[in-house]
């Protein structure tokens, strides 16, 4: 009796593991969802403001990445980690529509009184193919690997000018309802390979789908890339 007690034990746990895992796939595919809806807001809501990104620099970007909602502390005491979503223009020579986006994860280092304890939303350019290439395949330090600087923003054409002659990564944070450029050097980016698996329902390269077209934009990426071909539907510096 005490035998079968056991083994009824184990078949019921093993029968709940078999149970558990695909609800928790569902559940954490339904919070990459969200989180490619979020970015597409937080863009939209960037790009409406009076005082955003240069159309001249958006236009020149190759790559646009976006983290919504970053904790300062997420990760420990001066840090913070954050996830969201990477779009690249489509086509040889970045000269096609904006394409599906390939999840991204980012590991912060402390930003002092700009976070304060509230959500940051970051919005990053990605200026040229090296840089691109770079990020979409494996982690880059910001700083290191690839040279970053804080974006200018407003009508400042010649800021805009010197600051696209020497950096690859153009990066800019808005929190309480603020947005500016903000330097994140030592930071860390990579390619979320898990949550690309989980949106596109197979294991599949960040490279493949930002820039080789391997899948087509979820519905969820909807207005992200929306917004992108209507804000910036050409490449201007090819």
């Amino acid at each position: 009796m005490k035998n079968f007690r056991s083994l009824a034990l184990a078949a019921l746990v093993a029968l709940s593991a078999v149970v558990a895992a695909p609800l928790a796939q569902a559940a954490n595919k339904s919070k990459d969802e969200g989180r490619l809806e979020d970015s597409g807001q937080v863009l939209k809501e960037v790009l409406g403001m009076p005082d955003n990104i240069p159309q001249e620099l958006l236009d020149k970007a190759d790559c646009v990445i976006v983290f919504p909602s970053v904790i300062k502390g997420a990760i420990g005491l001066g840090g913070s980690y954050g996830r969201g979503a990477m779009t690249c223009r489509s086509g040889e020579n970045f000269q096609g529509p904006w394409g599906a986006p390939t999840m991204m994860g980012l590991e912060a280092v402390s930003f002092g009184f700009q976070l304060g304890g509230q959500a940051t939303d970051f919005v990053l350019l990605v200026m040229n193919t090296r840089g691109a290439s770079s990020i979409l395949s494996s982690k880059v330090k910001l700083g290191a690997d690839a040279a970053a600087a804080a974006g200018p923003k407003g009508r400042d054409t010649q800021a805009a000018t010197d600051v696209t002659m020497r950096a690859e990564v153009l990066t800019y944070s808005r929190s309480r309802g603020l947005f500016a450029g903000i330097s994140l050097e030592g930071s860390t980016l990579r390619p979320d390979n898990d949550a690309n698996e989980r949106i596109y329902g197979r294991k599949i390269a960040a490279k493949d789908i930002a820039l080789k077209g391997a899948v087509p934009v979820p519905a969820a990426a909807k207005l992200l890339i929306e917004t992108l071909n209507r804000q910036s539907p050409k490449h201007r510096s090819k």
